[in-house]
């Protein structure tokens, strides 16, 4: 088991070389300098059950991601919920998403975070090789830094798991 001085992690996810896919990364940059000895900021280019060694030992996860579901316009902040997640039978366990994740910790036994949100921008293409962020997503970006900000701020007024009943969604 781990032991983690701060209660609360935020979790950025992407690779900077795949141009949308790393704006989680960069708002991860951005939020470091705003918070307080309480949270830890992490970038990981991790995906899969990798992620549990990295969520393990924190009360509170807060994930910021890219995501690709061409149900939204490019820039659009998505806040999810690990339940807003269906289970897949992925072709290896390198390939396992979050629900897969959280139900390994438990079986483990696991100290992990009762409380995950998920903060995910809707991007044009998370697979082009490129350095920097289509034009909408560079104009989004300080809504998704400001609303990570906003849900960290609440962690720490709110009960676990009330802020999670659904999908809000802001552009």
């Amino acid at each position: 088991m781990n032991k983690r001085k701060a209660h609360t992690l935020v979790l950025a996810l992407g690779n900077d070389l795949l141009g949308d896919d790393g704006v989680g990364l960069e708002a991860a940059r951005q939020i470091a300098g705003q918070v307080n000895g309480s949270v830890d900021v992490v970038e990981s280019g991790e995906a899969g059950l990798a992620l549990l060694e990295l969520l393990e030992g924190y009360e509170r996860a807060l994930l910021i991601d890219s995501i690709a579901t061409g149900r939204y316009p490019p820039g659009t902040v998505l806040e999810l919920c690990p339940e807003h997640f269906r289970r897949v039978i992925a072709p290896s366990p390198h390939y396992a998403g979050l629900p897969e994740v959280l139900e390994m910790a438990r079986r483990l036994n696991l100290v992990f975070p009762q409380d995950i949100r998920i903060l995910a921008m809707e991007v044009q293409n998370p697979y082009e090789f490129r350095i920097g962020f289509s034009e909408p997503v560079q104009e989004a970006l300080p809504r998704l830094v400001q609303r990570a900000l906003q849900i960290l701020n609440a962690q720490n007024e709110l009960p676990q798991n009330t802020a999670c009943a659904g999908t809000s969604n802001m552009t």
